[in-house]
């Protein structure tokens, strides 16, 4: 199936056109106050679901191209890939608050306190927490509960704030904004896709992008900042990072909505050659970008990433030698 991804509004930050920091916060902060949206009021909550209409397009749900897919209904699929938006919506929630509480970090140890980058970081944690409002909305609107994740990972997740900002937290931020991004960037094109849905993309897209370049241009400047032990750590930490993010948008227990194990089910997408397919699709602008900033190297790293299976196969030949299998 052909995707058609938009670039209208995206990121053009690159490794080699870093600006200078406050001159970016300064337009960063223009195109806020100039476009800028509230879910509560830009997408219609009121009007009805549409019910010949797809939650997702069925080229990136998980089980797309398995038996199991095969074994599937028409009605079966559109349920399963209602539920795996709403664990991606569902994971994003978690993803945003944790964004937010590493700029209110930035924030806090920051020796300029009233200069513009902190007033950015303080204006991208208010559209963050406005994406998270909108994110809960829609959930609501499927009528499903949400898939919260276990005590045990919220654990961890409160053990990051432990963790110094370094190259790897602004890596970790970009991971999972542009995964999110460039599957929206496809999806809300699609016109078998719910409007509610679509509207939703439509909008996080639109202010993601400069929370991207945001995000990107602070990469850069920290692996700059640091010397060539404290760069490897970090990318190593990231390459973890990146081979876990994939396995945990969909939690398993979506594949109990269409009356497969979520063992059963895990097992057939993670062996899917689909799978390969869309984690190349979704982390290729990030990997590339990171590869350009001379954030993807070294033979631990990269071992690493490679079984993770989203390394686009160009990057992966430059660095081993070899063919991606």
């Amino acid at each position: 199936m052909t995707s058609v991804v938009t670039t209208a509004g995206a990121s053009t930050t690159r490794g080699h056109n870093v600006g200078d920091r406050q001159k970016t916060a300064q337009r960063l902060l223009r195109s806020t106050a100039d476009r800028s949206y509230d879910g509560e009021l830009d997408i219609n909550w009121d009007a009805p679901i549409d019910p010949e209409k797809k939650w997702m397009s069925e080229h990136r749900q998980t089980l797309y191209g398995t038996k199991l897919w095969d074994k599937l209904t028409p009605e079966q699929r559109n349920e399963l890939g209602k539920h795996e938006v709403v664990s991606v919506l569902s994971f994003g929630i978690l993803a945003e608050v944790g964004l937010s509480g590493m700029l209110l970090r930035t924030v806090l140890e920051s020796d300029g306190l009233v200069d513009d980058h902190c007033r950015y970081a303080l204006a991208e944690i208010g559209e963050e927490t406005r994406h998270s409002t909108m994110f809960s909305r829609l959930i609501n609107k499927s009528g499903l509960a949400p898939y919260t994740a276990p005590k045990f990972s919220r654990s961890i997740l409160r053990l990051t704030g432990l963790i110094p900002i370094g190259p790897s937290a602004y890596a970790g931020t970009l991971l999972i904004e542009e995964v999110l991004d460039r599957l929206q960037r496809e999806m809300m094109n699609d016109p078998e896709v719910q409007p509610h849905v679509r509207q939703l993309m439509k909008i996080h897209v639109l202010e993601e992008a400069r929370h991207i370049t945001y995000a990107r241009e602070e990469l850069v400047r920290s692996i700059a900042a640091r010397g060539k032990a404290s760069n490897a750590f970090h990318r190593g930490v990231f390459a973890v990072m990146v081979l876990g993010v994939f396995p945990v948008l969909i939690n398993p227990k979506v594949y109990r909505s269409v009356g497969i194990g979520a063992l059963e089910g895990l097992i057939a997408a993670q062996t899917s050659p689909q799978y390969k397919r869309n984690t190349v699709f979704a982390g290729e602008p990030l990997l590339r970008f990171a590869h350009e900033a001379g954030f993807i190297k070294g033979a631990i790293s990269t071992r690493i990433l490679r079984l993770a299976r989203a390394l686009p196969d160009d990057i992966f030949e430059e660095l081993t030698g070899k063919r991606s299998a």
